[in-house]
């Protein structure tokens, strides 16, 4: 049992999105679906018998999908960082995630369900963190003119002298 476990609010696709997020991270699955029964359709206004909740787990952190209607949306409040080790990582789940969702400055996207997510890669907290200020700001100056992450022109600001 996760001690900490997201809920993400959808509308009616919380199924489709679970599905979605399993297909797009290695080590990932599907867990128990929950409908809803006669009390949760009263009080909700959702249909009797449909999908309620879907449990899934991406990469070994624990979420649920909740159908609870239109009341709520996501916004960049709340987001998802995805450390990814290599370019070709970055590459892909840029791609993928941003797939019918909207590309967003420095690294950050909405993926087609309207969840907010955050591409980066480990070591810029090493260079953001350095004690060479200059480092760390050229860096920084580097990553606020991209959308999708670029480690090579990260690492060249970083080494520039």
């Amino acid at each position: 049992m996760h001690k900490i476990t997201p809920c993400l609010w959808f509308d009616t696709q919380a199924e489709e999105a679970a599905k979605f997020y399993v297909s797009v991270f290695k080590n990932s699955k599907l867990g128990p679906t929950t409908r809803y029964g006669d009390a949760g359709a009263k009080t909700s206004g959702m249909p009797k018998g449909s999908v309620m909740t879907v449990t899934f787990e991406l990469d070994g952190q624990e979420f649920v999908a909740l159908n609870g209607g239109p009341l709520f949306k996501f916004t960049e409040a709340v987001s998802f960082m995805v450390k990814c080790r290599s370019q070709e990582e970055i590459d892909e789940m840029w791609v993928k995630l941003s797939e019918g969702g909207q590309e967003g400055p420095c690294g950050w996207l909405k993926d087609k369900y309207g969840l907010s997510w955050q591409i980066v890669s480990p070591e810029w907290d090493k260079m953001l963190q350095d004690k060479d200020a200059k480092k760390s700001e050229r860096v920084m100056e580097a990553i606020l003119q991209m959308t999708k992450p670029d480690l090579e022109t990260i690492k060249r600001a970083y080494a520039e002298q």
